[in-house]
């Protein structure tokens, strides 16, 4: 069965193509392989072949949080309260 090709084209920061294409030929291919390796372990894995996370602390809701605390503590509704240190035997860090 022949395989039937397409193009596909993205867009990327021109700093990070150079590294791609740097690395690429480090390790002996070009970008496109490294590309065409990559679909096919997405669509073989179904999934990203490396960990994705977001940083909760930008989360829509704790900025609402925070914003709201911000202006709490500007007019003078709340306020913050110094505590002393305390410190746990046997932790160095």
């Amino acid at each position: 069965m022949t395989e039937q090709m397409t193009t596909f084209s993205v867009r990327m920061d021109s700093a990070v193509k150079k590294r791609l294409d740097e690395f690429c030929s480090a390790v002996g291919m070009n970008t496109n392989t490294a590309i065409n390796m990559f679909a096919r372990v997405v669509t073989r894995d179904n999934r990203l072949p490396f960990a994705v996370a977001a940083d909760r602390f930008y989360d829509d809701s704790n900025i609402r949080y925070l914003t709201a605390l911000k202006a709490d503590l500007e007019s003078g509704k709340k306020t913050l309260t110094e505590h002393e240190l305390i410190e746990i035997e046997g932790d160095d860090a």
